[in-house]
Order: structure tokens, then C-alpha cells, then sequence
């Protein structure tokens, strides 16, 4: 979890905030406007600053000046009242990592933001810390992928190749074999660089939210849009946008996107104005799209419109070259993100993570590490550390699968049982059923389980 500073002159406001990401398990500080909120930086790190634009003495953009002399990797998002969000966007052109507009109703959409900055904030480190891999001396520099695993010097080839020119990009993969890092790999390689990165998933808000999100809106376009904001998709002009998990979305939202790749060009939620989709495409599933085409549940046009270039990912067990490596690349975050510098592995952990499956690929080795960085008695890390890393896991389901029973009760086992496997992650329950997240939460609510 992160330490997280909020910074507002409105005490219920800063309450408000606290609580939503404490109950989040997030650490978090509190500050009544940015020349507190400087001093506090200028005495401990943070991993992300949550302020307000208008605040006496020291307003968000001078406490975003601040923030970038003192903590210049730290996110900072902006929160805006009604007539400030151009102001908003502007400190988005200056170095912030995004906006929320007030008043905020939704502690999910909060938390959501929160959760994606945190995200990116951790690839970024990744991507840093990473040795730049071996690769022809005329090839754009750019994150690193691989370290000579063979299933990936293919990907990497197809990758620094397609990111050259304006092909939409489909990359597909189980969960956790980052599909995100992959498609700022594009980015980093394109022409469009030097523009802005801006990512959406698909499967985190509701449709209604998503809407608005991808497109933004009118004021008095819907119950709570009191002013006009613009959406990810303008937001990412002149650089590119990601959708992920985008086989979750719902067949509306499908056509509305269709419409934007065929026209480039689109609306804002009730608005009349088109504006110019000028971005880069990619986007990224765990799904099985075809599949999903054939049960009527994923447009075959939208598909067709978004596999122009399509890129299938190893799981890592395909790729057991690059497990060493990684390992010491996530343990060098991990470090960083616990203050535990130098942690390192033993000869015999190596071994037990070389005999584990990793079906939950880098997002499950990374839990791993960090769990047993936790249990470890110093910075060594021990093969008894990873005693939560079985060398073959068993089954969701138990070995015999009961016919005779309803399917329905099938699921709500399998549900329950992996929902327990990841003591109540339901993003990590997801992955190891193969789902997506926010098909998860509509079978919890359908099913009315807790």
C-alpha cells in the first residue's frame, strides 16, 4: 500500500479523502494547503499527492512546482471545482498526472484514480530500473521486455517495428504478463513519444462512467456534470491511448468506439461538436476475443478495427530465461517501495521460483516477492520465505467435477473457492479464473455473494 499526501483548506474535504483511502489500505497524510504541504515534502517521500487547486497562501500549481523540484517522480492528482478545469489541464501539460472534479460522490472513483496512478508510478520504476536489453544499436531505445527469453525476441521484433508506423495494436496474453508495459513499450518507441500516455480500463468503471471518461462531457449532460470536462481520448492528442481490458466492453460502448476508429473523430457526452481522435491506438485483453465474437458478446467489426496488428504475449512460464532477471528488477522496486535496500535471493529461493508454475505470470510473482520480503529475517530472501509459492498448485475445483449439479452452483463454487485462494483480491480471483474484473463484479452481485 502507499503513502498518499492530501492536500486541502476544506477540513471536511481532507477528511472525507483520508477515510476513503485508508479504508483502501492506503497510509495517508493530511495537509491544510501547499506551504504545509511542501515542508512535509521537503521531510519524508510520498508515493502520490492528492491537492486542491484553490488553497490560500500556496495554491495546487505552486505546491505542483514544488512537488516536482522536491519528489519529481511522485503523481500528483489535481482536484478541481467548477471553472477550473482548464486550469487543471493545463497543470497536466505542466507535469500532473491527472484530475478528479468536485464535488466527489464516488469513493470507487476515487479509489480507481488512485489505484492507476499508483500503477503507473510502479511500471515507471520498473522500466528504470530495468537494463536496457540487447538489441540492435539503430533500434529506438525504450523499456525493456525481455532479457533473451526466446518466445520473446519475436514480440520485441514485431513490437519496435509496428510502433513505427499508425497500425492499431491489439496485444493479447493471460493476465499479468504485462500487456501494460507492452504498450508503453509501443509508445515509447513510436514518433509519438513525446505526447502524453493515457490508459483507460475498461473493465474498472460502469458504463455510464466509462462513457464520460473516454469522452468526457457536457455541462448538464447528465445528474452531477455541473461544468464541461474532456475526456482520456482528448487528453491523449498528439500521443496515445490504451484501452484496456477492452473485451470488457458493453456492446453500446462497443459501437460508439467503432464509430471513433472509423472516423477519427467523436463527441463529447451532450455535445454536438466533433473533435479530432488524434491518438494512437492500442489496446490489450485477457479474453479470447473470436470466442467471444462467437457467443455475441464482442462486436466482429470492432475487432477487426482493433487487430490491424495483433501481438499475442508468453506466459512467463514460456519464457523461463527472463525469470532471474525479473526477479531481480521486481525485488529493486520492491526495495524501494519497503526501504528494505539490498534484498536479495538465495540460491535455494531461486530455485523454488524456478520450479513454480507462475499461472498468475508477473503480477503473481511480484505478490510473491513482496509477501516474502515481508517474512524474510533480513534482506536475504530464503527458500522458507516462499513457502506460499507451492511447486504445483492445485485446481480451483476440486479434482472430481460433480455433473449431476447445476451449473450455477459450479460457478459460485469456483468463485468462492478462488476468491479465497487470493484472500479476497478480487482482481488477483479474476486473473486465476480467467475473467475479467468487472465480469467478476457482475456475477458477485448477480449471485449476491460478499
Amino acid at each position: 500500500m502507499a503513502r498518499i499526501l492530501v492536500v486541502d483548506d476544506e477540513e471536511g474535504i481532507r477528511d472525507y479523502l483520508a477515510e476513503a483511502l485508508e479504508l483502501a489500505g492506503h497510509t495517508v497524510e493530511t495537509a491544510p494547503d501547499g506551504q504545509v504541504a511542501a515542508r512535509r515534502l521537503a521531510r519524508r517521500q510520498v508515493d502520490l499527492i492528492i491537492t486542491d487547486l484553490q488553497m490560500p497562501r500556496l495554491d495546487g500549481m505552486g505546491l505542483l512546482a514544488e512537488a516536482q523540484a522536491l519528489q519529481p517522480d511522485t503523481p500528483v492528482i489535481l482536484l478541481t471545482a467548477h471553472g477550473s478545469v482548464q486550469t487543471a489541464v493545463e497543470a497536466m501539460r505542466q507535469g500532473a498526472w491527472d484530475y478528479l472534479s468536485k464535488p466527489i460522490s464516488s469513493p470507487r472513483e476515487l479509489r480507481v484514480l488512485v489505484e492507476r496512478a499508483l500503477e503507473h508510478q510502479r511500471l515507471k520504476n520498473r522500466v528504470e530500473a530495468s537494463a536496457p536489453p540487447p538489441v540492435d544499436a539503430a533500434a529506438p531505445a525504450g523499456p525493456v521486455l525481455t532479457w533473451g527469453a526466446p518466445a520473446m525476441v519475436p514480440v520485441e521484433r514485431a513490437l519496435r517495428k509496428v510502433a513505427q508506423t499508425t497500425a492499431t495494436v491489439l496485444i493479447t496474453g493471460a493476465s499479468g504478463t504485462g500487456k501494460e508495459v507492452a504498450a508503453r513499450a509501443v509508445h515509447a518507441w513510436s514518433p509519438r513519444r513525446d505526447g502524453p500516455f493515457v490508459a483507460v480500463n475498461c473493465a474498472a468503471l460502469s458504463e455510464n462512467l466509462l462513457e464520460s471518461e473516454l469522452f468526457g462531457h457536457e455541462k448538464g449532460a447528465f445528474t452531477g456534470a455541473v461544468e464541461r470536462r474532456r475526456g482520456k481520448l482528448e487528453l491523449a492528442a498528439g500521443g496515445t491511448f490504451f484501452l484496456d481490458e477492452v473485451g470488457e466492453l458493453k456492446p453500446e460502448l462497443q459501437a460508439r468506439l467503432l464509430r471513433v476508429l472509423q472516423e477519427r473523430v467523436f463527441e463529447r457526452v451532450g455535445g454536438a461538436t466533433l473533435i479530432e481522435a488524434d491518438v494512437r491506438w492500442v489496446a490489450a485483453t485477457n479474453r479470447d476475443l473470436p470466442a467471444a465474437i462467437a457467443a455475441g458478446a464482442f462486436r466482429e467489426d470492432l475487432y477487426h478495427r482493433l487487430a490491424v496488428f495483433p501481438v499475442q504475449l508468453p506466459s512467463l512460464a514460456d519464457r523461463p530465461e527472463d525469470l532471474a532477471p525479473l526477479c531481480d528488477v521486481l525485488l529493486g522496486e520492491i526495495a524501494r517501495d519497503t526501504g528494505q535496500r539490498g534484498l536479495a535471493l538465495s540460491a535455494g529461493a531461486r530455485e523454488a521460483i524456478a520450479r513454480a508454475p507462475w499461472t498468475g505470470n508477473v503480477r503473481e510473482l511480484r505478490n510473491a516477492l513482496e509477501r516474502a520480503a515481508i517474512l524474510a529475517d533480513g534482506l536475504t530472501i530464503q527458500d522458507d520465505d516462499l513457502w506460499m509459492v507451492p511447486a504445483a498448485r492445485p485446481p480451483v475445483r476440486g479434482a472430481a467435477l460433480d455433473l449431476a449439479r447445476p451449473l450455477v452452483e459450479l460457478e459460485q463454487e469456483a468463485i468462492r473457492a478462488a476468491l479465497a485462494r487470493c484472500e479476497g483480491n478480487r482482481r488477483e480471483a479474476a486473473a486465476l479464473l480467467q475473467i475479467g474484473e468487472r465480469t467478476l463484479y457482475d456475477k458477485l452481485k448477480r449471485y449476491g455473494l460478499r
